[in-house]
């Protein structure tokens, strides 16, 4: 499967799921889908990634699904081989970066640094994971953006309902969110409403 990037630009939100079993995988999807989310990412340090990979490649065409925390050659072909369409890594990379060319999958490796962004972008990266933002907030993609404005910024960490929008507004490409947007508590409810009323609210914040 191909990186839609025409899909993610409707939603340009990644929702990131780490250590979810793939009963709760199945039946998260279509909710997550249908309120208008498109792009999901599976870490690898999760139990069975690889299976939940390929499945829910399978079960889920119309979406971007995708592999997360692949920081070595091996987690990549697993991810690949399982048809991943996006490779997401904490870390700055140049294996993993040109292997994902060669593997025509599109590729967000984690930087922070001015440095390490333009290295990752001169590599070919197909977006920047700013990562972590947690301790820097939306202020600091304006500050990147300003001499880096040519270059899509993906910042990860500690994005909520509450800085979300701001996020936008300071010139992100698109985010990464794990525990604020699937949240245990609604999931654990096994609520479609709620799950499904949550995820629209997130997505009102940058789509009004």
């Amino acid at each position: 499967m191909k990186f839609n990037i025409e899909l993610f630009e409707k939603a340009p939100i990644i929702g990131i799921l780490r250590n979810i079993n793939e009963e709760t995988v199945k039946s998260l999807l279509p909710v997550y889908f249908k309120s208008g989310f498109n792009s999901v990412e599976i870490t690898m340090n999760s139990p069975r990634a690889g299976e939940i990979i390929q499945n829910s490649v399978k079960d889920f065409p119309k979406m971007n699904i995708g592999a997360g925390t692949v920081c070595t050659m091996e987690e990549l072909d697993l991810a690949c081989d399982a048809g991943a369409s996006f490779i997401v890594s904490p870390i700055l990379s140049s294996e993993i970066i040109k292997k994902s060319i060669e593997r025509k999958v599109a590729v967000f490796p984690g930087a922070l640094t001015p440095t390490e962004i333009f290295k990752a972008h001169s590599l070919g990266a197909t977006a920047i994971k700013v990562f972590p933002v947690t301790s820097f907030g939306p202020k600091y993609i304006k500050d990147l953006m300003a001499p880096l404005d040519k270059i899509k910024l993906i910042p990860v960490g500690g994005i909520s309902k509450n800085n979300i929008k701001a996020f936008f507004e300071n010139g992100s490409y698109g985010v990464g969110m794990a525990s604020s947007l699937f949240s245990k508590n609604l999931i654990s409810k096994n609520s479609t409403e709620e799950l499904s009323n949550h995820f629209k609210s997130i997505l009102n914040e940058i789509q009004d």
